[in-house]
């Protein structure tokens, strides 16, 4: 399937809206005040924007239980504010997805309340409800019981509070009648639904959405063979529609993900945990999975880069010209990339992520360092995930220059350090970690080699060694990255697949590595990393 043209050279900045800009000091940020901040985002060099859901809620799961998919939640603003971001953005090169929730709802949803009704009508299995009160024991599910006089127990998707949308069942079991094939009308019309939902806001002129927990809307489906049929059909919905308009999965199964019709997809922690050995593997990293093991951007120097890229090649293999894949620097529900490292630490992430092949994704605070704040009572259900959405920093004065509320009116506290990193500080430092990312990103940008669809090879990457050497190449022009995020001094031999004439640094730390023919060594200090332009 043909992917929109802007897709190709796209880099994504994720805001978080309530901890972003708050415009009205009423201590959570809004869509106003995103506004107000897209020049920042575009500044840094970031052409599209992730959203997260910002639909009236409850908030029991930080707006992931929507009540109207159709309504903009008032602390927000209101849905002529989100048409006005649209057309900001638009005016400013910039995209934005909307986060779409399909597999649950809110318990506050009109369609929930209606289900709960012990009358027959017509939302009654718009929910996974079994067929009687005293049934809730099932494998691999777990039902909440006598929430409602309705007969029956309903199937949350996620928190207790989020009832999971009916999408029918990959096989049924013929003995429990409320399990429905997907081809029955009532999980047709919940697809229905969801695709209404998805119009409306492209209508509106939003350009496309981020799926939350995209694998996950049809049960019992080994091998997601229904869930992927289910995609593609909007996949085909789209094309035909709406042909610059993306699909960005949570999969965390590149492969599976961009055969069922995506064009991209997260390589995170949950179906694929490969991503976590680059950067969360230790538990101390990691406040949501605690896999054991050790990062390999990491000082201590103990992890293994072949982990990530024995699964990494194969999703990239399987996926060429069908889609790509994004490795973000984090997201709302991981710890954050500064926990436990140094800006320069840091630095090193940046200069990986920003030199891989498909879509970056930049998590809001991230490019200037921001710490994970622990030790924070969770908020709207964010539990360990809360330290990591904190405030937006911006400025030196009052609130980080997040908002002009009375700080105990914040929606979560501001890092009260005096070195915590701030916006307009490390403007004015151009060796600033903000100021190396737009280098970077820069520098990307201007590259063909080092952006989306550049061919990736491998030069030195050894089990369990530093450093990590690559080539990034398309056509003639080609880059050679070499990192070491390691706290100790380490060497490289590799050999490159073409004799070239010269090896031009571009940006990083000084290193003169030294060749013979095609044969090269680098000598790289502690915590260093380089991009040279190599000629032929």
């Amino acid at each position: 399937m043909k992917q929109p043209p802007w897709l190709k050279n796209s880099i994504f900045y994720q805001v978080y809206p309530q901890s972003f800009y708050d415009s009205n000091g009423d201590g959570i940020g809004d869509i106003p005040g995103l506004i107000e901040k897209l020049d920042y985002i575009r500044g840094l060099g970031c052409n599209a924007i992730w959203l997260n859901p910002c639909f009236l809620s409850p908030f029991n799961d930080a707006g992931y239980d929507i009540s109207d998919y159709y309504k903009v939640a008032p602390r927000y603003g209101t849905n002529a504010d989100l048409k006005r971001l649209f057309r900001q953005a638009h005016q400013r090169a910039l995209r934005v997805l909307l986060d779409l929730v399909p597999a649950h709802t809110s318990l506050e949803h009109p369609w929930f309340k209606a289900s709960c009704r012990p009358d027959k009508n017509e939302y009654t299995d718009r929910y996974l409800w079994t067929d009687s009160t005293w049934v809730w024991n099932e494998p691999a599910f777990t039902f909440i019981r006598g929430f409602s006089d309705r007969e029956g127990c309903f199937l949350p998707s996620f928190f207790w509070s989020q009832p999971a949308l009916n999408f029918g069942f990959a096989q049924p079991d013929p003995a429990k009648p409320w399990q429905y094939p997907t081809d029955h009308p009532t999980c047709q019309a919940a697809r229905q639904a969801m695709m209404e939902v998805m119009q409306f806001w492209l209508k509106a002129g939003c350009d496309g959405f981020r799926i939350d927990m995209a694998s996950s809307l049809i049960k019992n489906d080994p091998g997601w063979k229904e869930t992927s049929k289910l995609w593609r059909g909007v996949r085909q919905w789209f094309n035909h529609n709406w042909p610059q308009a993306v699909l960005v999965a949570e999969w965390s199964s590149p492969t599976a993900a961009i055969t069922a019709g995506f064009h991209m997809d997260f390589m995170l922690h949950m179906n694929d945990i490969a991503y976590n050995y680059l950067f969360r593997q230790e538990a101390s990293r990691n406040l949501f999975w605690n896999p054991k093991g050790h990062s390999f951007f990491d000082r201590q120097g103990l992890g293994d880069i072949t982990a990530f890229l024995d699964s990494y090649a194969k999703h990239l293999a399987a996926t060429k010209h069908k889609g790509y894949i994004s490795i973000p620097t984090g997201c709302h529900d991981l710890s954050r990339i500064r926990l436990g490292r140094t800006p320069k630490e840091v630095e090193i992430i940046f200069a990986f992520i920003l030199t891989m092949p498909g879509v970056p994704f930049i998590y809001y605070g991230d490019e200037i360092g921001m710490r994970q704040i622990t030790g924070l009572t969770s908020k709207e259900g964010g539990h360990c995930r809360t330290g990591a959405r904190t405030p937006m920093q911006w400025t030196r004065g009052k609130n980080a220059g997040f908002s002009t509320a009375p700080a105990k009116q914040l929606y979560l506290p501001i890092d009260s350090r005096k070195d915590a990193p701030c916006v307009d500080k490390q403007q004015q430092n151009s060796r600033s970690l903000l100021n190396t990312v737009k280098n970077l990103i820069s520098l990307r940008k201007a590259s063909e080699a080092l952006g989306s669809d550049g061919v990736f090879e491998p030069l030195y990457a050894k089990k369990r060694k530093y450093p990590f050497v690559y080539l990034r190449r398309h056509n003639k022009e080609v880059y050679l990255v070499a990192l070491n995020p390691s706290g100790t001094p380490q060497t490289a031999d590799f050999t490159l697949p073409f004799l070239p004439d010269t090896l031009q640094q571009v940006l990083g730390t000084a290193l003169t590595p030294s060749r013979r023919g095609r044969r090269c060594h680098v000598d790289m200090p502690p915590i260093s990393w380089s991009i040279f332009r190599v000629t032929r």
